[in-house]
């Protein structure tokens, strides 16, 4: 098994909770998207167990990559986010249909166990929280442009949110410029947004809270305002 997530000392606890299992044994470690795909390509790992919030690209786009080159990978997000709309860009990453799931991080430790389980039997899982958010959702329609948005569009938006620049998404995503900024104009036509900060307010009243990818659980959402407007100008435990 691979574990990702950007704190070592969180990996070191969850590494030695699985590992009171005598079938899970902890093959690598990886705190971000790029030593994880590093990683995912020399272990080959039959489970990997990967954190969203990572610095630079997201859990995400890590899963998006690993299955782009092994597409029967099995993935199992571990997040604090029990958001309907996190959930369902994690699930629909791949669009096969291979086993996945998707635990909180506010789950039992056996849940998380019962869940590496699970995704190595090709049985997707979904923790007892998820499965009431989902099915919460299921009865409201979610807000279309989340909907629509593709994986790369969704992991543009991210950034951007952030405050990151055209330039500095390009060399993440490792994207032309052309490329994201195409990505954004498309985005904002989605979102009917005129501009940076239209864009991160629609996403916030989304429940998009991207602030907290960044790892700063004390990060304003407006901070990245400015930075945004300067855009503008750029061109259950139960398986399921």
């Amino acid at each position: 098994m691979l574990l990702v997530d950007d704190h070592a000392v969180v990996r070191e606890g969850y590494k030695r909770l699985l590992e009171l299992s005598p079938d899970v044994s902890v093959a690598g470690e990886a705190a971000d998207a790029a030593e994880a795909y590093q990683k995912f390509c020399a272990l080959q790992p039959d489970v990997v167990v990967m954190d969203l919030a990572l610095p630079g690209a997201s859990g995400i786009e890590a899963m998006r990559r690993m299955l782009t080159r092994e597409p029967h990978a099995h993935v199992l997000i571990f997040s604090v986010h029990e958001e309907a709309i996190f959930v369902r860009r994690a699930l629909d990453a791949d669009a096969r249909g291979y086993a996945r799931g998707y635990v909180t991080k506010a789950s039992a430790p056996d849940v998380l166990v019962e869940a590496v389980r699970s995704v190595a039997r090709r049985v997707c899982y979904l923790s007892p929280d998820i499965s009431q958010a989902l099915a919460l959702r299921a009865t409201i329609q979610e807000g279309p442009p989340g909907r629509q948005l593709s994986a790369r569009e969704f992991e543009v938006l991210r950034l951007l949110v952030q405050g990151y620049t055209l330039p500095s998404i390009a060399e993440r995503l490792g994207l032309s410029q052309k490329t994201v900024a195409n990505h954004q104009s498309v985005i904002r036509q989605k979102f009917g947004a005129d501009n940076g900060v239209q864009l991160a307010q629609i996403a916030n009243r989304l429940g998009l809270h991207f602030a907290d990818f960044a790892g700063s659980a004390d990060a304003a959402f407006t901070a990245s305002f400015g930075s945004l407007g300067a855009l503008g100008s750029v061109g259950n435990g139960s398986p399921a």
